[in-house]
C-alpha cells in the first residue's frame, strides 16, 4: 500500500511512545491520521501538530471504540491502515510468598483481567471493527488490497520474564491472533501483521531506575541501546508498503533475548 494523502490511518495509543511515533511517521508520509488514546490533553496536542484527529477512546470498551471510529471517520474517511499500540504493563507473579510474613498470595485476578482487556481484547476490538469498515470500500491496489492491520505484541510474548504472566499472556494472544485473523480477512484483501518490540525509549521504560535499565541494556546485542520509537514506526511503514508480508511477525529488539528476571 502506497502511503499518501489518499490514505487514512487510525493509531491506538497514539498520544505517546510507539503510537505517537507511528502517528507522526505516517503523517509525514501524507497519511491522514486518527489517534485513539485516553490521554486527552496530549492526544489533542499530537493530533494538532500532525494535522490529525483525536478521539478519547478506551480500547477495551465496545461503545467507546465505536464512538472513536465514528469521530475519526467523519473527518478522515474510512481508514485503510489500523495500528494497535495501546497497552499497559504490570508485574506480578502467578503466586508470591511474602518475605515478611511468609504468606502465600495468588495473582490479583482483577489486575490480570485488566491487562488482558486492554492489551488483547482492545487490540482485537479495534482490529475487528476497522476490518469491518475496510470491507465496505473498494480496493486501491491491482491485487485487490483494501487495507492492513498491524498489532503490537512484545518480545515478552516469547521471552516472558518472572512476574510477567499477565503481560505475556496478553501479548502472546496478540501474536497468536495474526494468522487466523489474516486468514479470515484474506478474501477481503486485508493483511494482518504483528510487531514484537523489545526495549524501547517509551514512557514505561523511562520510569525505570537506572540500574534496571542498565541490566536490560546488557542483554541487547547490537546496537547496545534502547530502541528509538521512530525505529518502530519505520517497521510499521515497511509493513504497510510491502504487500507480500501477511500473517507475519517481526521482532525489533537488536538481538536481545529477555532473561528470566
Amino acid at each position: 500500500m502506497k502511503l499518501s494523502t489518499d490514505i487514512s490511518a487510525v493509531v491506538t495509543g497514539g498520544a505517546s511512545g510507539l503510537g505517537e511515533a507511528t502517528a507522526r511517521g505516517l503523517a509525514e508520509k501524507g497519511v491522514k491520521v486518527g489517534i485513539f488514546d485516553m490521554n486527552e490533553e496530549r492526544g489533542l496536542m499530537v493530533a494538532k501538530e500532525i494535522g490529525g484527529v483525536f478521539a478519547k477512546v478506551n480500547v477495551a470498551d465496545n461503545a467507546s471504540v465505536d464512538a472513536g471510529f465514528e469521530t475519526v471517520r467523519a473527518v478522515n474517511g474510512q481508514e485503510r491502515i489500523m495500528v494497535n499500540c495501546a497497552g499497559i504493563g504490570g508485574a506480578e507473579k502467578t503466586v508470591a510468598r511474602k518475605r515478611d510474613t511468609g504468606a502465600i498470595v495468588a495473582h490479583d485476578v482483577e489486575r490480570y483481567i485488566r491487562v488482558i482487556n486492554i492489551n488483547l481484547i482492545g487490540s482485537f476490538l479495534c482490529a475487528s471493527k476497522s476490518a469491518a469498515g475496510m470491507m465496505t470500500i473498494e480496493p486501491t491496489e491491482p491485487d485487490g488490497e483494501r487495507g492492513v492491520i498491524i498489532n503490537t505484541a512484545s518480545v515478552a510474548a516469547q521471552d516472558g520474564q518472572i512476574g510477567q504472566v499477565a503481560y505475556s499472556s496478553s501479548k502472546g494472544g496478540i501474536l497468536a491472533m495474526a494468522l487466523p485473523m489474516a486468514r479470515d480477512l484474506a478474501r477481503e484483501g486485508i493483511r494482518v501483521n504483528t510487531i514484537l518490540p523489545g526495549f524501547y525509549e517509551t514512557p514505561i521504560y523511562k520510569q525505570m531506575k537506572d540500574n534496571v535499565k542498565d541490566a536490560l541494556r546488557g542483554h541487547v546485542q547490537f546496537p547496545v541501546r534502547f530502541g528509538h520509537p521512530q525505529e518502530y514506526a519505520q517497521v510499521v511503514e515497511f509493513m504497510c508498503e510491502h504487500r507480500y508480508i501477511n500473517a507475519e511477525y517481526i521482532r525489533t529488539d537488536a538481538g536481545a533475548r529477555m532473561p528470566p528476571r
